[in-house]
């Protein structure tokens, strides 16, 4: 599978560890960087993962940053990308099967190297369920932003 992954400098050092470890596993992988930990805007590298995955460059995404929050906020900027914060393997599983994620960011302050990784496999080896879920799912990339529910 080819996985785009990108990180803002607090979590340059995860992201090249996990660079490693999905290619040890067999994944196509494109870093998007950064290459080193000087300062770096997370928005720019959020940016940089949801117009590859929107592209068709990658098949899914990895997001990190300090927290994980801001990073999943810029990859959410694109509706062609759906992108879940996560913590723990089964958010990871939820948010491929109910919310068909193509995305998923972690914190490399909160989240440790093999929290990270179990996540990953977590991510990308869970299907879409589909059935009740699409419906739901296809609104999320063109939202109507309504008064009343649908």
């Amino acid at each position: 599978m080819r996985v785009a992954i990108a990180s803002d400098h607090a979590a340059v050092a995860l992201k090249a560890t996990l660079v490693a470890w999905l290619r040890e596993g067999g994944h196509d992988v494109l870093d998007l960087g950064p290459d080193s930990d000087a300062r770096v805007d997370y928005p720019d590298f959020g940016f940089k993962l949801s117009a590859a995955i929107a592209d068709g460059q990658a098949e899914r995404g990895i997001a990190l940053c300090g927290s994980g929050i801001g990073i999943s906020i810029a990859v959410n900027r694109n509706p062609a990308v759906r992108c879940a914060l996560v913590s723990e393997p089964l958010s990871a599983a939820l948010a491929r099967e109910h919310n068909d994620a193509n995305a998923i960011a972690m914190g490399a302050r909160l989240i440790g190297e093999d929290m990270a990784k179990a996540c990953i496999t977590a991510f990308l080896d869970t299907a879409f369920a589909g059935g009740r879920h699409a419906p739901r799912v296809d609104k999320l990339g063109a939202p109507a932003f309504q008064k009343e529910p649908v």
